[in-house]
Formats: structure tokens, C-alpha cells, sequence
């Protein structure tokens, strides 16, 4: 059975919206690998906001980030052009309201959430349905006219089933006038396959 790349999706969706200039939120930094890339298309006059309650996750994705900029030689400065654009903060996504200047609020083009534990890491650490939705419904409301919400979930791991019809039902209690979503499985098999759940703001 054929799995699909749901990060690979991810990433086209957003990258046909999220130009140099914007801001973005990763509200799961994990390794980093999501933050790298939201930089390098907000970079130079951009933002991104990473969070993530682990040390660790931080650490690996400021390590992400500097060996991506000692690997482009074509751009001298390059490292500082995009250490500017990134901040990062160890704490929950529940708290991005408070965390991210009010200047911002209402004018973030893209957020990722990528759910469940840090690869490598202690999986008894992992999101929780509680504090994902409160960061769901904060996020909306960061979204500017015509962004995009990228949820990636995982219902293999404990915790992870619960959280993913949670997060299901509330992409379905969203008003339709004002949004749009749809999902997006790794496999055929979608009882337990990571999907990937994709909200457009529509005003």
C-alpha cells in the first residue's frame, strides 16, 4: 500500500500562500523541520513564531536552523537575516495569544500544528486534546483573510486516537462561511492512518 508524504502535502498547500514578508506560527516545533521551512519562505522581512513545551525541541530546531544557514553560502548573512525572523518559545500553543505581539494578531498567513510526540524523544510526552483545541480555536482567530491551518495527526499512538476526533469534530463545527477544510490520509487504510487536516479562512 502506497503512504503519501502528508508533511510533503502540507507544504505544497502552503507554499503557494506564504510568501517573504508574512507570518507564520509553527505551534509545534518538534525538530524543527517544519520551522526551517516556513522561514526560508517568510525570510528576509518575515516572522515565525515556533512553540513547543520541550527544551530539547527547541534546541534542535535553533541547531536546524543554524546549520541550514552555514550550508547557504550563496546568501553571506544569510544567518542573520533568518535568526531575525525566528523566535522561539518554550511553552504551550495554548498560549500563543499571549506569547505573539497584538500587532500580529489577525495577520498570520499560515500555522502548522504537527500533533502527537517529539521523534526520538520520551513518547509519554505528547499534545493533548485538551490544550490543542484551545490552541485551535486561538489560532483561527490569528489567521488573517485567505490563511491557512495545517493540522497533522497521528491516531496510532495513545492519546492519538482521542485527539484526532477531536480535532475532526471541531474542523466540522467550524462556520462554513468563514472556512473551509478538508483531510488528507497517509494510506488507504484511514481507521488508523495519520491524516492531515487542511482549514482555509475563506474572508
Amino acid at each position: 500500500m502506497q503512504r503519501i508524504s502528508l508533511v510533503n502535502v502540507a507544504h505544497k498547500l502552503i507554499r503557494a500562500k506564504l510568501h517573504p514578508g508574512d507570518i507564520a506560527i509553527d505551534a509545534t516545533v518538534g525538530n524543527g523541520h517544519d520551522t526551517v521551512f516556513l522561514v526560508e519562505l517568510v525570510s528576509p522581512s518575515g516572522k515565525v513564531y515556533g512553540f513547543d513545551i520541550q527544551q530539547a525541541a527547541i534546541d534542535s530546531t535553533w541547531a536546524k536552523i543554524e546549520s541550514c544557514c552555514k550550508a547557504d553560502e550563496r546568501a553571506p548573512g544569510s544567518a542573520l537575516l533568518r535568526s531575525e525572523c525566528l523566535t522561539l518559545i518554550q511553552g504551550s500553543h495554548a498560549d500563543m495569544a499571549e506569547k505573539i505581539p497584538a500587532q500580529h494578531h489577525g495577520k498570520i498567513s499560515t500555522i502548522m500544528f504537527n500533533l502527537g510526540y517529539l521523534p526520538g524523544s520520551d513518547k509519554s510526552i505528547i499534545t493533548r486534546t485538551e490544550s490543542t483545541l484551545s490552541a485551535l480555536a486561538i489560532a483561527i482567530r490569528m489567521l488573517s483573510g485567505h490563511g491557512i491551518l495545517t493540522i497533522l495527526a497521528y491516531p496510532g499512538h495513545p492519546g492519538g486516537d482521542q485527539e484526532s476526533i477531536e480535532v475532526e469534530s471541531w474542523c466540522e463545527q467550524l462556520e462554513e462561511e468563514q472556512f473551509s477544510f478538508r483531510i488528507c490520509y497517509s494510506t488507504e487504510n484511514k481507521v488508523s492512518a495519520p491524516r492531515l487536516y487542511v482549514v482555509n479562512k475563506l474572508l
